[in-house]
């Protein structure tokens, strides 16, 4: 008897431990977490404009009762609301119950008006029309800008007085005081002429969708005209209906005709249009235009058309009359950056350029003689954030501390006195106020989410604490989450590397583990970041917990590490970077911890032309690859990004032809899952359907998959939990 109660008493206690180890047993992570859930969705700050008195910011904030958005005064020096400027219940146009529902919103310089976008369509990457509305603060008045169709980039005249916009490929202005417009150009047609707009390839390549820009008086429009008649066709079929519609848009591959671009000026006050003069050549490219101080002075920069030469043009916005100030040459590329400002005093120009082997800012005249290197050191600035022309200074970000970081710093024009502002490691985007006394910090590291800050100008004082997602990172704490740890390594060619790796939950050293690597290792791309990256960090995690070690590596050609590494890949795109990531399988396969026999590789984009060189060209070391997006040969890409590295076909076939995966389909042993949409302006499904034909006739067995007029990005309702989904069986039965 005495023996029967020890032993219930002890099968008690198990039973208790049991149960309590269970409750303390980590979650497991879903691909519906990530892509179906906001489980691991991290909180920000949105909507935040500067006002002009620099102790103010506006901000949109919810106002849940009435299920709408109202704009906010902020106090900058307590991070408090202190008044509502606008109610999102009082915004209905006269005659209307609803209030809009808007996407975006902008004060025009005097605050006294705002201009509303609503039912926001995109177009391509950048490009997007609208429904505007203008609201006016005294007669809390709500008017649409226009009745004649959706607009794109309405834009407030300095004065806020007026507003531009483009439609239809045509210019207009709208006076506000008597809500008249103006059409300023009347030849665009669709497929033919653009007006204020950029086309297809430069709103990819060169950033840019918005091709107008507003005088410093606000009595004159300089815009682009591209002329897109020459240039061939790319045809996107669109599928649902019983016929399949054809999609039809200029799209110049690599090696064809780009559009012939101009510059104009309008003239407001005469209405008198002045075309700019950007020389005799027209196979070349205007890839910025700026207004300097001078309301009658222009800048325009202007490419040969293999981009290794800029030139700075000042342009005589009365006459046209312009005047080369500035060359730069490289023996590769020179990239376009909008590092470029002309200072108050109406004598200066900074800008930034890489022909020291690192991007730094130098300091101009305004005949471009240089004045001074403004810094210096084997470290590149990120971004330039502005300058305080009253206390002589200029903020930027930079990789000083570490390529895989981004600190603030701010240094005089003379290149002095230079000053950390922001101290903990990691990442930080800026977003500074236009009078520098103050700037929103939203910092993340590779292990901790975004938290964002409001911080002092003079000395990068935390002033408040915005939001630091504490709810996020108490819920991470439920989950099996490895760190994310980098490391370094040299290749057999003595190439220095950089990397992370998320080891398996529950790692044993002693055990042997598969590898899935990601890449994607495109020119000046960098994934090797101390950055927080949610989505498919939290899918690495959710591998890392079926016992993957996830690992990328930023091959050759990448950024943050100076000119010669991201040009060494010059005219070879794909050589080099395919062969580092073959290294980087190399070296993880010897190891200990590593089954050198289950190494696979996936990349999107750029990352998925990677994937299929590492298949075919490194097949004797991976197991399973999967490649979302792939350009396959870069004679089906665009002018712009594709010459710039490769130069044309015409002058490199080699460099286009040798390393295109194509080239080596018949070399694949791995398991290969190809993915694409059917709908990608960008990367166009001809890539994949050429690496299919190639596999077929190689008689290579692999998996496929095509979303139905799904773009580059392959997103929409649950295309991304499907696509995730998907990948993860794959790599499940072929890892």
């Amino acid at each position: 008897m005495h023996f029967q109660v020890k032993t219930i008493l002890f099968a008690f206690i198990l039973l208790l431990g049991s149960q309590f180890a269970e409750a303390q047993q980590k979650l497991k992570i879903t691909v519906e977490d990530i892509w179906a859930k906001p489980t691991f969705a991290a909180k920000s700050v949105h909507g935040v404009n500067w006002m002009k008195d620099g102790r103010y910011y506006s901000s949109q904030l919810a106002d849940n009762a009435n299920k709408v958005t109202d704009i906010v005064k902020v106090d900058v020096t307590t991070g408090q609301p202190v008044s509502t400027i606008i109610e999102g219940e009082g915004l209905r146009v006269e005659g209307s119950q609803e209030p809009i529902a808007y996407d975006g919103y902008e004060f025009s310089a005097d605050e006294k008006k705002v201009l509303f976008s609503t039912q926001t369509e995109p177009i391509y990457r950048r490009s997007s029309k609208a429904e505007y509305y203008v609201y006016d603060l005294d007669s809390k008045k709500l008017v649409k800008l226009s009745n004649g169709g959706k607009q794109s980039y309405a834009t407030y005249s300095p004065d806020g007085k007026q507003v531009a916009f483009a439609r239809d490929n045509n210019m207009f202005v709208v006076d506000l005081a008597t809500m008249q417009e103006k059409q300023l150009t009347n030849n665009g047609k669709f497929n033919h002429i653009i007006n204020g707009s950029a086309d297809w390839v430069y709103e990819e390549e060169f950033e840019f969708a918005k091709a107008f820009f507003w005088s410093p008086n606000s009595d004159r429009i300089a815009f682009y005209t591209f002329d897109e008649s020459r240039v061939p066709e790319y045809n996107m079929q669109m599928w649902g209906n019983l016929y399949p519609t054809d999609y039809r848009f200029k799209y110049p591959k690599a090696g064809e005709a780009n559009s012939i671009v101009s510059i104009s000026v309008y003239d407001l006050k005469n209405g008198k249009t002045t075309p700019m003069n950007v020389g005799p050549q027209q196979d070349q490219y205007i890839p910025r235009i700026n207004w300097t101080t001078d309301n009658n002075l222009l800048s325009i920069r202007r490419m040969n058309r293999l981009q290794n030469t800029l030139e700075i043009l000042h342009a005589n916005a009365n006459t046209g009359e312009s005047k080369v100030i500035l060359t730069e040459k490289d023996k590769a590329y020179v990239e376009i950056t909008d590092d470029l400002t002309y200072l108050k005093d109406g004598k200066h120009f900074v800008m930034s350029s890489e022909k020291d082997g690192f991007r730094h800012l130098y300091l101009f005249d305004m005949k471009g003689k240089e004045k001074r290197q403004i810094t210096k050191g084997n470290w590149e600035i990120s971004n330039v954030l502005g300058f305080d022309e009253k206390n002589n200074t200029v903020f930027y970000t930079s990789t000083e501390v570490s390529p895989m970081t981004r600190q603030l710093y701010r240094i005089s024009l003379k290149g002095k006195d230079k000053t950390r502002l922001t101290k903990e490691n990691g990442t930080h985007n800026i977003n500074m106020s236009p009078d520098f006394q103050y700037y929103l910090d939203y910092f993340s590291t590779a292990n901790a989410p975004l938290a964002v800050s409001l911080n002092s100008g003079k000395d990068g004082k935390q002033i408040k604490m915005l939001e630091d997602n504490a709810a996020l990172k108490s819920r991470l704490t439920q989950y099996e989450i490895s760190p994310l740890e980098f490391f370094n390594f040299k290749t057999t060619e003595n190439v220095s590397l950089n990397g992370w790796m998320i080891k398996p939950s529950n790692f044993d050293p002693n055990k042997k583990y598969p590898v899935l690597m990601f890449v994607y290792g495109g020119p000046g791309n960098q994934q090797v970041n101390d950055a927080w990256n949610s989505k498919d960090f939290m899918w690495y995690q959710m591998l890392a917990q079926k016992g993957y070690m996830i690992v990328c590596v930023d091959n050759r050609g990448t950024g943050g590490r100076g000119a010669d590494f991201k040009k060494s890949t010059y005219a070879n795109l794909g050589k080099y970077e395919a062969h580092d990531q073959i290294e980087t399988a190399k070296y993880l396969g010897g190891l200990p911890y590593v089954d050198k026999a289950r190494i696979g590789i996936w990349g999107w984009s750029y990352g998925g032309y990677m994937t299929l060189l590492a298949l075919t060209k490194g097949a004797d070391y991976f197991k399973a690859g999967i490649a979302v997006a792939p350009v396959t040969n870069w004679r089906y890409y665009d002018t712009v990004y594709t010459e710039r590295f490769l130069k044309t076909p015409q002058e490199n076939a080699a460099g286009y032809d040798d390393n295109s995966p194509v080239q080596y389909a018949d070399k694949l042993k791995a398991k290969l899952l190809l993915i694409h949409g059917t709908g990608d302006d960008n990367v166009h499904v001809q890539n994949a359907i050429a690496m299919t034909d190639a596999l077929v006739k190689a008689n290579k067995q692999f998996e496929t998959f095509y979303y139905p007029n799904r773009n580059h990005g392959i997103y929409g309702g649950n295309t991304r939990l499907h696509l995730y989904n998907q990948m993860t069986s794959f790599i499940e039965r072929s890892l």
